[in-house]
């Protein structure tokens, strides 16, 4: 017997593990070390793996290809100084820009089609997109006020790759300023069609384009990263697109754009394609600076579906949690489960389901029409907060089945939501200091148990129901200081009110209400 076990661990293979530093790179961050990284990758790789250990130390390095069974590294003290010189990102390559397959610039760490692939450690990496960002303000103000644009060499390029993938043909309208510029800057971090991807505890700085960003992959762990970009333009945070099996925890994260973002591409391509962004997990993170906390869409024609957000702080975003299509996208996004949030200083909405994020005509209903189903929301505190909830469904495709529950928010406007079916409101407090708390229109089917606001406008009811039919609200007890309970005008058909206080109001119904005794039952 100890024979056998002898000869089992003589048989044991060890996967190698490379100090950079020993093996010949420059730590000046000054000479390049593209190709010595991507030789040592290549050679670790096709003998089963090993980790790339960066000591402390500045890193220069262009684009790193990642492969099967690569760590990357990095000691506290160590730095991936990533080169500003766009040439170190040739030649083109297959990516993904805002939900579009095309070819164009390298992303900064790149692979396609492997497998367990790590990036870690306590260390840094820079992406040095100072310049990135500059000259696509210099291509977009070109290309606004000129007309006649200056072109880079670099856009001539993009023209010539990818003259064979008839972009304007599948993606829409909207998009055909965007495809104009041609001038498309790579992601920090974008692995394609791999599985079994981590990253770790690592620091993110200044990143050319969105930050963590894989694409079409199974099993992604992000945890425990910081990611700091300045005011920058897309530069957002983590952005899985069509990825399934992914887990975000314990990051902190502020940047240019939006923090945390859910997609799946964009029109026609990515309906084509097919490939959802599902079993999603996101915890115990917190986000600052950033145009949304945690975000899905707009790019969402190829689903999003399976998404639990809980236990995260959004402390100075524009907008806390917002889902986000438009006319013409297609995809569904539905089974959200949000809870366990707090917000603070919003500075528009704390949360937000909206189908008009692009000025897309009326179109009759197809797979084009983007649905918004099955989201719910609850155990909500936001404080500072400019708006507190607005739901805008589109005519021809009403949001459906929406729970907001057990929701504190402090905010100058109320809650405004507009083509909504099935919406549940349960235990909401919104305290507005303008307007009607509560304010519902061309909606169905609600369900309004306790709701209040302790900021009394003597202006403004505390619940105003425009064309909205089949409403049950119960159990709220209002107190003193608003015009009065409710406003109906229009259609509201259906209209019920079930155990409810009224004796600290002077007006159950508003004066200017506009009702039938088929709109209103009153049952105390």
């Amino acid at each position: 017997m100890l024979f056998v076990m002898v000869f089992l661990c003589t048989n044991v293979v060890f996967a190698e593990r490379v100090d950079m530093l020993k093996a010949g790179a420059k730590a000046d961050g000054k000479k390049l070390n593209t190709l010595l990284i991507n030789k040592t990758i290549e050679r670790l790789s096709s003998n089963g793996g090993g980790t790339l250990y960066f000591p402390s130390g500045t890193y220069l390095t262009g684009a790193i290809k990642l492969k099967s069974n690569i760590t990357i590294e990095l000691e506290t003290g160590a730095t991936l100084l990533f080169s500003d010189n766009f040439d170190d990102y040739l030649p083109f390559v297959d990516m993904r820009y805002e939900g579009v397959m095309m070819k164009s610039f390298s992303p900064l760490f790149y692979a396609v089609d492997q497998h367990d692939i790590t990036i870690k450690g306590e260390g840094t990496i820079n992406g040095q997109g100072k310049k990135w960002w500059t000259e696509f303000y210099r291509v977009l103000v070109d290309l606004q006020k000129n007309g006649v644009r200056d072109l880079n060499k670099y856009q001539t390029m993009w023209d010539n790759a990818n003259k064979d993938l008839n972009l304007s043909k599948v993606t829409n309208e909207d998009y055909k300023e965007v495809l104009d510029r041609r001038f498309f800057r790579p992601a920090f971090i974008q692995p394609i069609r791999c599985k079994n991807v981590r990253i770790e505890g690592i620091k993110i700085i200044n990143s050319p384009f969105w930050t963590v960003n894989p694409e079409f992959c199974d099993n992604v762990i992000v945890k425990g990263i910081t990611i700091d970009n300045p005011p920058s333009p897309n530069t957002d945070g983590i952005n899985p697109s069509s990825c399934k099996n992914v887990h975000i925890s314990d990051c902190h994260i502020s940047v240019g754009d939006d923090c945390i973002t859910l997609k799946s591409g964009r029109d026609l391509q990515a309906r084509q394609l097919g490939v959802p962004c599902e079993n999603i997990t996101i915890t115990n993170c917190t986000m600052l600076a950033g145009h949304g906390g945690v975000v899905i869409g707009s790019e969402m024609s190829g689903d999003v579906r399976k998404v639990t957000i809980s236990n995260c702080v959004f402390d100075g975003t524009d907008r806390g949690i917002r889902i986000k299509s438009s006319r013409g996208r297609g995809g569904i996004v539905e089974e959200i489960r949000v809870d366990n949030i707090v917000m603070k200083n919003i500075k528009t909405e704390a949360i937000v389901l909206n189908l008009f994020y692009s000025n897309m005509p009326k179109e009759p209903v197809s797979d084009r029409t983007p649905i918004f189903r099955n989201i719910h929301i609850s155990n909500l505190t936001g404080t500072q907060v400019n708006s507190a909830v607005k739901i805008l469904g589109i005519e021809e495709m009403p949001i459906t089945d929406v729970t907001l529950n057990n929701i504190n928010i402090q905010s100058n406007t109320g809650l405004e939501a507009d083509m909504v079916k099935n919406l549940v409101l349960n235990n909401v407090r919104i305290d507005s200091k303008m307007g009607a708390p509560f304010k519902i229109s061309n909606s169905e089917n609600l369900e309004i148990n306790s709701v209040k606001s302790m900021t009394p406008n003597a202006d403004s009811p505390v619940i105003k129901l425009t064309d909205s039919k089949e409403s049950l609200i119960q159990g709220c007890f209002p107190i003193s200081g608003s015009r009065s309970f409710l406003l109906l005008g229009g259609n509201c058909k259906g209209t019920v009110l079930m155990n409810n206080c009224f004796n600290r109001l002077p007006l159950i119904m508003d004066k200017e209400s506009k009702f039938t005794k088929e709109d209103l039952t009153i049952k105390e």
